[in-house]
């Protein structure tokens, strides 16, 4: 029993130590910068960077004002694939949540929760919404898309992770075995880009900042 207590609280730890945190000092940003721009008018004009929300949240408009920045959606995802947006990104979606791929993806909470998403239900404000019978494959978060000029596969390495990853069938190879993204089958779930190794095994373009395939936005 005690072993058992002390492996659940081990995968806990795991699970904080993957998620990215906001700092203090982002927050205190955030928050006077928002402040200094209601005083001055200037909130309006703020631009803000398009960014992959959870699952309901795909109405950017609504998320962005029903939410409240209570944190409970990153707090229970159970992948750790849910984060705060920072200042960077914009005034108005500060600590509001978004999709980071890096360590895992997003299956709905199948094992969890039977297929109903853990950060909706536990959504105070219902910013993260999903209509009726809404599933996982119906749910656009974002659509994958590749950059052939960091991608390994298309210096012919055989690289073929994102493929193997995919579990919607999303993606497919051409007649040289490099990845091609079908649009039309692409939830956004971000099973390629996690498993994507373009940064860990080595850019074919030096300076690359993100890996060779990622989940976009909706436009």
């Amino acid at each position: 029993m005690e072993e058992e207590k002390q492996t659940t609280e081990t995968s806990e730890e795991d699970l904080r130590a993957k998620r990215p945190n906001i700092s203090r000092r982002s927050m205190c940003l955030g928050i006077g910068g928002a402040a200094a721009l209601v005083a001055l008018g200037g909130l309006k004009y703020v631009g803000s960077t398009p960014v992959v929300r959870p699952p309901g949240g795909q109405d950017e408009d609504r998320l962005v004002s029903a939410c409240v920045r209570c944190q409970k959606c990153y707090e229970a995802c159970p992948r750790g694939v849910i984060a705060p947006v920072h200042v960077e990104d914009g005034i108005l979606q500060t600590r509001t949540p978004k999709m980071y791929f890096d360590n895992g993806w997003c299956d709905f909470c199948a094992d969890e929760n039977g297929g109903v998403p853990l950060c909706v239900e536990v959504c105070p404000t219902r910013a993260l919404e999903l209509p009726a019978g809404a599933t996982a494959q119906s749910t656009i978060i974002g659509k994958a898309a590749i950059d052939t000029d960091t991608c390994l596969a298309y210096r012919l390495t055989g690289c073929r992770f994102c493929y193997d990853a995919c579990p919607y069938e999303a993606i497919e190879l051409d007649e040289i075995n490099r990845p091609v993204v079908i649009a039309d089958k692409c939830n956004g779930c971000g099973a390629c880009e996690s498993v994507c190794v373009s940064l860990k095994e080595g850019s074919i373009s030096s300076g690359a900042t993100k890996r060779a395939i990622v989940v976009e936005p909706q436009a």
